[in-house]
């Protein structure tokens, strides 16, 4: 079952897990499983992709329940009408606070401007070896999109260098490695973890929580301020 996060006569928000593809994408056309397929089986009602998530990231996911409400929401995405925050997991100690105004490629390998606001949560380190250094460190962190772009957290943070754990993509091979047999993980670290918005049907505010998965339990409790 997905968790459903919210629902009401116009959307529903659900918590994907990490590795489902939310919809049938030219790349993976081999797949037969997809979260819009689970939800509109679990809820027994036709439904319509607003955004969508990379196949490794989890968190919240809306769809609509009409085509017109899709729409309108999707505009609220373009035009930063809608508030996102995700986690991260990533590698070194990051700084406190960082405003990254820095293009991405898209898709097709073009630049397209990109901006992101990053927060500390905490940074911590694991009493195991690393390389040369005597520790490994990672940070926890809040990543505030202000732009939609294609991977564009994941770029940003291979940018800074401050790669997210499990990242295949973007990230740093080594540093996968070393996490995937120290803790037997291969999920990507990166969630979406909270949308708010004003909902322009109801005209009140929404505020919609996704909690991590469970696999970030071990490396969190593990840390050390």
């Amino acid at each position: 079952m997905i968790e459903i996060l919210y629902s009401d006569s116009y959307i529903v928000a659900v918590n994907k897990p990490a590795g489902l593809l939310v919809h049938r994408t030219r790349i993976a056309e081999e797949e037969n499983d997809f979260l819009l397929q689970k939800v509109r089986d679990q809820i027994q009602k036709h439904i319509y992709p607003i955004h969508r998530l990379d196949r490794p990231t989890s968190g919240i996911v809306l769809f609509a329940l009409s085509s017109e409400v899709a729409n309108r929401f999707s505009n609220m995405f373009q035009t930063n009408e809608i508030c996102k925050e995700y986690r991260a997991i990533v590698r070194g100690w990051f700084p406190d606070n960082v405003d990254l105004d820095h293009p991405v490629k898209n898709e097709k390998g073009n630049q397209k401007d990109a901006r992101t606001v990053f927060k500390n949560i905490s940074s911590f380190e694991l009493q195991v070896p690393s390389g040369r250094y005597e520790t490994t460190r990672f940070s926890y962190i809040s990543c505030f999109p202000k732009s939609g772009r294609w991977h564009q957290l994941r770029q940003h943070l291979a940018h800074l260098r401050h790669y997210i754990i499990n990242d295949r993509v973007h990230g740093d091979g080594k540093c996968n490695r070393f996490f995937s047999d120290y803790f037997q993980e291969k999920n990507m670290f990166l969630h979406a973890s909270e949308l708010k918005f004003t909902h322009p049907y109801v005209e009140v505010p929404i505020e919609i929580k996704a909690s991590l998965p469970h696999y970030w339990d071990s490396l969190l409790s593990s840390s050390s301020e």
